[in-house]
C-alpha cells in the first residue's frame, strides 16, 4: 500500500515536470509564449485531474477490498479448519447462523427463554388496547420466576383496562387437572378473558402429534402491532418476536382460527367449568 502511494506521488511529479519542461521548451526555444502558457496550464490541470482520479480509484479499491473481506471472513475462517471432525462442526455452526440471519431478514428477532418472557413483559407493559394470547397447558404460571414476572406485567395491563384474552390449547383430560384449574381460576379472578380449545376439535388432530401442525399453539399479539411466538421444537432459541405488519396479520389469522374453536369458561363454585356445560346443567334443573 505504501509503495503504491509513493508511485502515485511520483507519477504526479513526473507529469508536472513533463508539462513544465514542454512549456519551457516552447518559451525558450520556439519563443511561443502563448503556447507555453497554454501547455503549462493544461499540464497542471491534467496532473491535478489524474491525481484526483487515482485517489478516487484507490479509495474505491480499498472500500471494495474491505467489503470483500467482511463478506468472506467466515468462509475464509472455515476454510482454515483442517481437522475433518472440526470442519463438520464448523459447517453446522454456519448453517445455524445462516438460518438465524434468514430469520432476521424476514423481520423476526430470535430470543432465548429469558429474553422471550422479558420482551413479552415489555410488550404487555406497552399495550394500551388488547392482548390476544394462545398458550398450551404450561404448569408454572404460579411458581416459575419468568412466568410469574411475565404474568405480573399482564396484571399491570389489566389495571390499565387492557383487554386480555388467553386461549389455552389442551387435551380434554388436562382441563380437570387441579394445578391447571388453579391457573385458570386465578387468571379469571384477575379479570382476564380465559377460554379453552381442545386439540381433538381441530382438523387432523388425530393424525399428528401435539405440536406437529401448521397452526402455532404458543403465541401472543399485542395491540395488533407486535407478535411473539414460542418455537415448537427445542433449539438454541426459545422463541421469536416480529413487528412486521404482514407477519403480525398472520398471527391474527391464526388466533381467529383457534378462537373460532374455543370454549368460554366460567367459575362454578370452586371449579372452572365450560360455560356451555353450566348452561346445559341449569336447563336440566
Amino acid at each position: 500500500m505504501k509503495l503504491s502511494h509513493k508511485l502515485q506521488q511520483m507519477a504526479v511529479f513526473i507529469e508536472f515536470l513533463a508539462g513544465a519542461g514542454l512549456a519551457i521548451f516552447f518559451h525558450l526555444v520556439l519563443h511561443n509564449e502563448m503556447a507555453s502558457y497554454l501547455i503549462f496550464g493544461v499540464g497542471v490541470l491534467l496532473s491535478l485531474a489524474t491525481y484526483l482520479l487515482r485517489e478516487d480509484i484507490e479509495k474505491t479499491r480499498t472500500e471494495l477490498t474491505n467489503l470483500y473481506h467482511q463478506a468472506h471472513e467466515v468462509t475464509y475462517a472455515i476454510s482454515r479448519v483442517t481437522d475433518a471432525e472440526c470442519q463438520v462442526k464448523a459447517q453446522e455452526l454456519l448453517a445455524n447462523t445462516m438460518r438465524t440471519i434468514t430469520m432476521l431478514q424476514n423481520g423476526f428477532i430470535p430470543l432465548d427463554e429469558t429474553e422471550f418472557y422479558l420482551d413479552g413483559a415489555k410488550c404487555s407493559d406497552a399495550a394500551t388496547l388488547r392482548i390476544r394470547a394462545v398458550d398450551p397447558v404450561t404448569f408454572g404460571w404460579l411458581a416459575r420466576a419468568t412466568l410469574v414476572n411475565f404474568y405480573q406485567s399482564n396484571l399491570r395491563a389489566l389495571e390499565r383496562k387492557v383487554n386480555i384474552t388467553r386461549i389455552f390449547v389442551m387435551h380434554r383430560e388436562e382441563f380437570v387437572e387441579p394445578e391447571f384449574q388453579k391457573i385458570m381460576m386465578a387468571q379469571l379472578k384477575d379479570g382476564a378473558d380465559i377460554r379453552v380449545a381442545f386439540r381433538d376439535e381441530f382438523p387432523g388432530a388425530n393424525a399428528v402429534s401435539d405440536r406437529d401442525t401448521n397452526i402455532p399453539w404458543d403465541f401472543a399479539v399485542y395491540d395488533d402491532q407486535v407478535a411473539t411466538e414460542v418455537f415448537p421444537n427445542a433449539g438454541k432459541y426459545y422463541g421469536r418476536k416480529t413487528s412486521q405488519p404482514a407477519e403480525v396479520e398472520k398471527y391474527l389469522h391464526y388466533y381467529q382460527l383457534i378462537e373460532h374453536s374455543a370454549h368460554a369458561v366460567m367459575i362454578e363454585g370452586e371449579q372452572v367449568m365450560l360455560a356451555s356445560d353450566i348452561i346445559a346443567s341449569a336447563q336440566l334443573k
